[in-house]
């Protein structure tokens, strides 16, 4: 982009330099419309350096708020996911189930206490502390989810697709297998229409203060993690505010 720009400036000068000469040298009567095809070509190459210092400018304004938007979705749908875990021990790839659980299952209210019981060891009786766990009573799932749009949370924001969610099962020690999961679209998805090149950078970003990597995602099938790919700035105020005067 920086060598596009020093070119379009390149020829701005040459321009300017060569209506100067032709201005010296060539009839009267052509003067004026040489000059001003001169003049349009130079405000033309005036725009280009405008538009190639702007774009990147205003893409990345406009990709903070798509993404911040699939972000949303993404925390609830890792909410839901976990809240199935908890339930049933296992994560899913239904949609559908997720909703249906939302909708109709309780988390287990638990309280753990001490208590003190007699066990026999050989001749004698001793005194032990053990804990026990009991239900005191259940807690909507739903409560969880109030003002959260989960029954579209598989939709992506602003197009016609759906996040891809897969699960799956890792071996970190032998013979203990645990579920993981994860939920993740394509950049490109979420910014069709912006501009190619900066498209594919994008999905070329290390992290930082950006997301890193092809794909917005939540969880994994290589690690035992629930948490996003994206930078703690998108979790701050300022982009949920960002989002919200962009609706």
């Amino acid at each position: 982009m920086l060598q596009f720009i020093i070119i379009t400036v390149l020829g701005i000068a040459l321009t300017i330099f060569l209506a100067k000469g032709i201005v010296t040298f060539i009839p009267k009567k052509f003067q004026s419309i040489i000059s001003l095809v001169l003049w349009i070509l130079i405000i033309f190459l005036g725009y280009k350096v405008y538009s190639g210092i702007m774009s990147p400018i205003n893409f990345n304004k406009h990709k903070v708020v798509k993404f911040a938007k699939v972000i949303d979705n993404l925390k609830i749908i890792r909410d839901a996911e976990i809240a199935y875990k908890t339930i049933t021990g296992n994560y899913t790839a239904d949609g559908d189930a997720l909703i249906k659980l939302i909708e109709n299952e309780k988390f287990p209210i638990l309280q753990t206490r001490e208590v003190v019981v007699s066990v026999k060891k050989g001749r004698i009786t001793v005194d032990e502390e053990r804990k026990v766990v009991d239900t005191i009573g259940f807690d909507p799932v739903i409560n969880h989810f109030k003002d959260r749009d989960y029954k579209n949370m598989l939709l992506v924001p602003g197009t016609d697709a759906k996040f891809d969610l897969k699960v799956g099962f890792i071996e970190k020690i032998e013979g203990l297998k645990v579920p993981v999961f994860l939920a993740q679209v394509d950049k490109a998805i979420v910014l069709k229409g912006e501009d190619i090149s900066l498209i594919k950078q994008e999905k070329e970003q290390l992290g930082g203060d950006n997301i890193r990597g092809a794909f917005v995602s939540v969880g994994s099938l290589d690690d035992i993690v629930t948490n996003g790919n994206w930078p703690p700035s998108y979790d701050k105020a300022e982009h949920r505010a960002a989002k919200v005067n962009k609706q």
